[in-house]
């Protein structure tokens, strides 16, 4: 630990002006404007492995962009981690409520974050949290502690549905061969406080379409005479939940499996200040499902969201005109035992069941993913409670997130492996949001922890 401490210390100006560097790039996968910062980004990751000890680091190619492979196989009769991250970020709108430009990072400091935090996109999500990495295994080599084998896959399209590392991994399991999968792509509790993500939220997004008039119409003219596609997407919208806020759509709770009294009681030890989290969120009162908790609502419970909504004219003034289309973009977090193809397919019918005759309806799947729980009594999850346990002084807490990270089931289908999930970054560090952050302490702890999960992972693999 304090050969650990010690390099950390000698070398954190360093260790933060590098992810300031990387964090500088504007790696937006979801635009392909963007498209040479992204293959930009994936080059300079590239380049750090190499310099962090990794013996073989390539670019591997993929019908959309490339994955960064790296390895260090020291000894093939040891285990061997493999680390997963992503380089891609998500675009930074709405520009304007940034307080600094997204891709020009600053240092200031916060309430949580007194010895500050890096403002900028991606500083969460997930480029600070995968840099974690990359320090972490040049402390091991640069120290010669390095207990075990190390592989890194570092992709460029998780925010937008990771669809090229379906593809890569069907076609690399042998290259991939692993022990145990490590990711810091989720958050914990509080920096006094760490917690282990132990299970993930599936995905089902879709794009939907309403069509009324063959063109946009004077609302004058046809007015109260035709269906206006708006109004009429407004209310197909806002009859996807009850006055209960439970979801509609038929057939949504069929494979839902209910917590047990005990399950839910233990999720209860976990610390949470509800008037800290409204206060947060600048919320006067709290909103979801009868009978849940805040924390049941945003991880053990199915959701329903509209993410955007438009149509008509948006611009400067006033257009008096009936939209000839509506469109909306509507996300379902989803449970265990729900599949996105289910869950997708009873939302088309549904949808298409309760629009009027007026209008034409058209849903367009996007991207989906399985949910996610691993089990704290496996080798890697008892590896990282104890590494978290000596860095924070008190033993981590397993929690189920309310995020989606549809890869982990990937891995665990097709490489046959258990993720373990150790975040540190916050729910307050503003990520897919303007002023993303993350605390220079995080990042920090990171580098100081990660080390300690490889050796004690080692130690119980023996």
């Amino acid at each position: 630990m304090e050969t650990i401490q010690s390099y950390i210390e000698e070398h954190k100006n360093r260790f933060i002006n590098e992810l300031l560097e990387l964090l500088k790039i504007p790696s937006v996968s979801a635009d392909p404007s963007y498209k040479e910062d992204v293959i930009k980004t994936a080059e300079e990751i590239k380049k750090r492995l190499l310099e962090a000890g990794c013996d073989a680091v390539e670019i591997c190619e993929t019908p959309g962009y490339p994955i960064v492979y790296g390895e260090k196989i020291i000894d093939k009769t040891l285990p061997t981690v493999l680390v997963y991250g992503h380089y891609d970020v998500q675009p930074a709108d709405p520009i304007e409520l940034w307080d600094s430009p997204p891709f020009e990072p600053v240092i200031k400091k916060t309430e949580l974050h007194p010895e500050g935090a890096i403002f900028a996109r991606g500083a969460c999500d997930d480029k600070g949290q995968m840099y974690m990495h990359v320090k972490a295994m040049e402390l091991m080599t640069q120290t010669e502690t390095l207990p075990c084998n190390v592989k890194f896959m570092i992709e460029g399209e998780e925010e937008v549905g990771s669809e090229s590392l379906d593809w890569f991994v069907k076609r690399n399991q042998e290259k991939l061969t692993n022990d145990v999968i490590l990711i810091s792509d989720t958050g914990m509790i509080s920096n006094v406080q760490p917690s282990i993500t132990t299970g993930l939220r599936g995905l089902s997004y879709v794009e939907v379409e309403v069509t009324g008039p063959n063109r946009d119409l004077h609302s004058g003219l046809y007015g109260g005479a035709v269906a206006n596609p708006i109004n009429i997407l407004s209310k197909m919208i806002a009859s996807l939940q009850d006055e209960d806020n439970r979801i509609t759509v038929d057939g949504f709770y069929d494979n839902v499996i209910e917590l047990s009294k005990e399950e839910r009681a233990d999720m209860a030890k976990a610390p949470f200040d509800l008037d800290a989290y409204k206060k947060s969120i600048d919320l006067s009162d709290i909103h979801g499902e009868k009978g849940y908790t805040t924390n049941e609502r945003n991880s053990i419970r199915p959701t329903l969201d509209v993410n955007g909504i438009w149509g008509g004219y948006t611009g400067e003034g006033a257009k008096t005109v009936i939209a000839s289309k509506a469109y909306a973009k509507i996300s379902m977090r989803l449970v265990p035992n729900q599949t996105p193809d289910e869950i997708t397919e009873k939302f088309v019918k549904h949808f298409n069941k309760i629009a009027p005759a007026s209008v034409k309806v058209k849903v367009t799947p996007h991207h989906g993913g399985h949910a996610y729980v691993t089990p704290i009594d496996n080798i890697g999850y008892k590896a990282a409670n104890k590494a978290y346990t000596e860095t924070f002084g008190v033993p981590a807490i397993p929690q189920r997130s309310g995020g989606s990270i549809p890869i982990v089931a990937l891995f665990e289908k097709e490489l046959k492996s258990k993720t373990i999930l150790m975040g540190f970054g916050l729910d307050s560090d503003a990520i897919h949001s303007p002023n993303e952050h993350y605390g220079i302490f995080n990042y920090l702890k990171g580098i100081q922890t990660i080390p300690l999960f490889y050796k004690y992972f080692t130690e119980m693999k023996k």
